[in-house]
């Protein structure tokens, strides 16, 4: 009898039992070999190595998701190595370690940053665990899509009244002007009845007089406003070629607003910034997994965009290269002022800023409550609004002349502002003598008001 037809139910739970606990074991061993804790692995990530890693997807180094297993299976290597090459992976090439030397080959001679004195051992141990077993994420659900119902146009209504309201106007004339032919061969209206328009007019010449005096006022009235509005486009928000969220990047990452505008302190001009900017994060940020999502929108949406910013660098996510054919993004100026008029932004960010942040804080600003200016955290907040809160930029103030000379009245000198108190020493001294030494010397009162400021 064969070998196999001898072989029964016991001897087969036996050789399972025997396969389970050998597996047991053995993951027991993996285990004990990376005695370490995965979240406080996962904050050491977070911290020292995401920069430039990515458990899932190769950055500026490899993917580290399963890295010791990985290093084990393909190349028998151990944790031990991946602690000399953590610790200071430069003096562990220097000893000639063959895989050291070819893995930092392989990833364009990047040099990675020595962590001794900065990582204990326990610490790598922690960030191995996090890699080989992390915590799941919290599942992030996207918000379903906001859809507005259908409404009949409200334009189209009112058109639809005033035609009709035309019509019957017309008919009404019609009508009235058959009647009084009508009377007329019938000889219903005697000549002392008919009367012209001109001895209406004489007879009621002061009314009339009036009457094409208002219409005259309100016509060179509505005439005025509507040359006075040309240039004040408040609210004015034009589709821009990317969907960019200021609320995400100012408000909701913090980002200060000259890091992307940084010509605002050194010139007239706030700039717009170019996509190497944008690449400084987004070369390692290709997706976005914030908490916040703007309502009607998605992750999926935003991640969408952030695609359009690759394409305009001709950048290749795959090999993390700039190998395509760049082509530049075309944005659409919001905030733009006449010719006839000079503005320059260094003097306000700059020579003005602690006087724009104190008139903020005062409340001082020109409609403060309307732009909901806040706290003063950033002096651009004064002319632009909440930008932080919007989650596309739009032009919240009217920049009329008049809005500017009322915050020029109203807002206070930095007296202490080493620029201002060398360039105006001589200027102060005789205001001090005018004014009094207390005196709060306003904007208007060193030339704020001077028209040769803005228009020349």
């Amino acid at each position: 009898m064969m070998y196999w037809e001898k072989f029964s139910l016991k001897h087969f739970a036996t050789l399972l039992f025997i396969v389970a606990f050998s597996c047991l074991h053995a993951q027991e061993a993996a285990t004990e070999e990376i005695n370490g804790d995965p979240a406080n692995g996962e904050a050491l990530f977070k911290t020292h190595c995401a920069a430039c890693h990515k458990l899932d997807t190769q950055l500026i180094g490899p993917a580290l998701g399963g890295v010791v297993e990985r290093l084990q299976n393909e190349q028998g290597l151990g944790r031990d190595w991946l602690h000399k090459w953590i610790t200071n992976n430069e003096a562990f090439r220097a000893t000639g370690d063959e895989y050291a030397n070819a893995v930092y080959a392989e990833y364009n001679q990047t040099l990675m940053n020595s962590f001794e004195g900065i990582l204990s051992e326990q610490d790598i141990d922690d960030i191995l665990a996090y890699t080989t077993n992390p915590p799941p994420p919290a599942p992030k659900e996207d918000p379903v899509p906001v859809t507005q119902e259908s409404s009949f146009p409200v334009g189209v209504l009112i058109i639809g009244f005033a035609v009709i309201a035309a019509l019957l106007t017309w008919i009404l004339f019609r009508v009235n002007s058959l009647v009084e032919l009508t009377k007329e061969e019938a000889g219903v209206l005697s000549e002392d009845e008919a009367t012209s328009f001109i001895e209406v007019y004489e007879k009621n010449k002061k009314f009339a007089l009036a009457g094409m005096g208002i219409l005259t006022f309100l016509v060179l009235f509505g005439l005025w406003n509507f040359l006075i509005g040309i240039g004040v486009d408040k609210g004015y928000q034009p589709e821009q070629p990317i969907y960019f969220s200021h609320k995400v990047h100012a408000g909701q990452q913090g980002i200060d607003c000259q890091y992307c505008h940084s010509s605002a302190k050194y010139g007239k001009v706030s700039g717009i910034p170019s996509t190497n900017i944008c690449m400084n994060c987004h070369y390692q940020i290709q997706e976005y997994n914030g908490d916040y999502v703007e309502e009607g929108k998605t992750r999926a949406f935003y991640t969408a965009e952030m695609q359009k910013i690759y394409e305009a660098t001709g950048f290749d996510k795959a090999s993390l290269t700039y190998k395509n054919e760049e082509k530049p993004l075309e944005w659409i100026r919001i905030h733009n002022m006449p010719d006839f008029v000079y503005f320059n932004h260094a003097q306000h960010v700059v020579a003005g800023e602690h006087a724009i942040k104190a008139a903020i804080e005062k409340g001082t600003i020109p409609n403060a409550a309307e732009l909901n200016i806040g706290a003063p955290d950033q002096v651009c907040y004064a002319c632009h609004g909440r930008v932080d809160q919007m989650d596309e930029v739009y032009m919240a103030n009217e920049f009329t002349m008049g809005w500017c000379i009322e915050c020029h009245r109203a807002t206070e000198v930095d007296m202490n502002n080493e620029y201002n108190k060398e360039y105006y020493a001589e200027l102060h001294e005789k205001l001090k003598q005018q004014y009094g030494d207390e005196a709060s010397i306003t904007v208007d009162a060193i030339g704020g008001l001077e028209c040769g400021k803005c228009h020349y």
